[in-house]
């Protein structure tokens, strides 16, 4: 079982792609955007995660990438100042600890550069899975070992290998968008949040201060087309008419915004995450939602354990990929629930949530 097939070339693909190569399988990631995908909301990296990027030999590299936040102040709907930190920041939790924060589409790059000998079919898509048989939008039907679904909340392999994701989703009542801007409010390595009751959202300054990240979020349960990004702006921009604050000035970037990107916050829950030879990495088999503030690291630690066990022993691989991810898996899934009840959890809770799994050494 030497030949694999990844959907997905975001942040669990390419990495799953490094370490299936480590160990000389054959591997194609197959995206269907037409290139790297830019754009993203600041993710972290840490606990065992940060130990598979130090065995990726990327770590330094990682901690480059950093965004370097001071700190953050939080405002209400007049500007008004409620709460300032230097210590811990609303994206990146505690700044005195070790994980990394950065913005999602450097980590993607800088995973697609580490691993060579990939092949990639960009602006394309699976049709169909029959057994081995794989047929693809544009490219030709072939065949392959494993077929892995990295491709988020909204999978398409998962939905072609279990079923329509209405069985598999849950809804957090809560629902982000996440674009570049200019750095329009002069933010020096800093982020400022607004608080509202069902609207609300932040800003932050990204790449030394040269551009900034914009969250707008609001409240409640929309029905939209995930992939209609016209009408998701639209929507926005309704939500937010009257908001106050500088989110006038935020609406007008956001219809200019190249990398527009909006979602609702929900999770995946599964009781399995593989069928036949097919399995499932990072947000499409347990997304956690952005509330558990670990879905980066959750993909990149589930990318190294399902690698090692395919190289180990295919025919137990994926059973054993979910022995040892799972429990490290549901208390992620459940932080986000407590964050979203209490608007964040105790940092020691949290820590120890993220350093619930030992790293298999391999």
């Amino acid at each position: 079982m030497k030949n694999v097939l990844i959907s997905g070339a975001s942040i669990g693909g390419p990495a799953l792609a490094y370490w299936l190569r480590e160990h000389g399988f054959d591997v194609t990631v197959v995206e269907r955007y037409r290139g790297m995908r830019p754009g993203g909301q600041a993710i972290d990296v840490r606990g065992p995660a940060l130990e598979v990027v130090e065995r990726m030999g990327l770590g330094d590299r990682l901690r480059s990438f950093s965004t370097n936040m001071r700190g953050m102040n939080v405002v209400g709907a007049d500007g008004n100042e409620l709460f300032s930190s230097t210590t811990h920041t609303l994206s990146g939790g505690d700044l005195s600890s070790p994980d990394v924060e950065l913005l999602r589409d450097d980590l993607a790059r800088m995973l697609f550069d580490a691993a060579e000998g990939v092949e990639y079919l960009f602006d394309d898509s699976i049709t169909s899975i029959d057994g081995t048989r794989v047929t693809f939008e544009k490219a030709a039907p072939r065949d392959f070992d494993v077929i892995v679904g990295a491709d988020g909340l909204h999978s398409n392999v998962r939905r072609l290998a279990f079923g329509p994701e209405s069985d598999f989703i849950t809804h957090l009542g809560l629902n982000l968008a996440v674009f570049t801007a200019p750095n329009f409010l002069g933010l020096d390595h800093w982020q400022t949040f607004q608080q509202g009751e069902v609207v609300g959202g932040g800003i932050m300054s990204a790449r030394s201060n040269s551009e900034c990240r914009v969250y707008m979020g609001f409240n409640g349960e929309v029905d939209f087309d995930y992939r209609d990004v016209d009408a998701q702006r639209a929507l926005l921009a309704e939500k937010f008419e009257g908001a106050g604050w500088v989110w006038p000035t935020a609406v007008k970037h956001m219809w200019e915004a190249p990398d527009f990107h909006f979602d609702s916050m929900s999770q995946i829950r599964m009781e399995s995450w593989s069928t036949g030879r097919v399995v499932l990495l990072g947000d499409a088999g347990y997304c956690g939602s952005p509330l558990s503030g670990q879905g980066t690291s959750m993909a990149l630690v589930g990318a190294y354990v399902l690698a090692h066990e395919l190289a180990l022993n295919p025919s137990t691989a994926f059973a054993r990929y979910e022995e040892i991810l799972r429990p490290y898996v549901l208390a992620n899934q459940e932080m986000a629930l407590k964050n979203q009840i209490n608007g964040g959890a105790p940092t020691e809770e949290f820590a120890a949530v993220v350093n619930s799994l030992s790293l298999p050494s391999y």
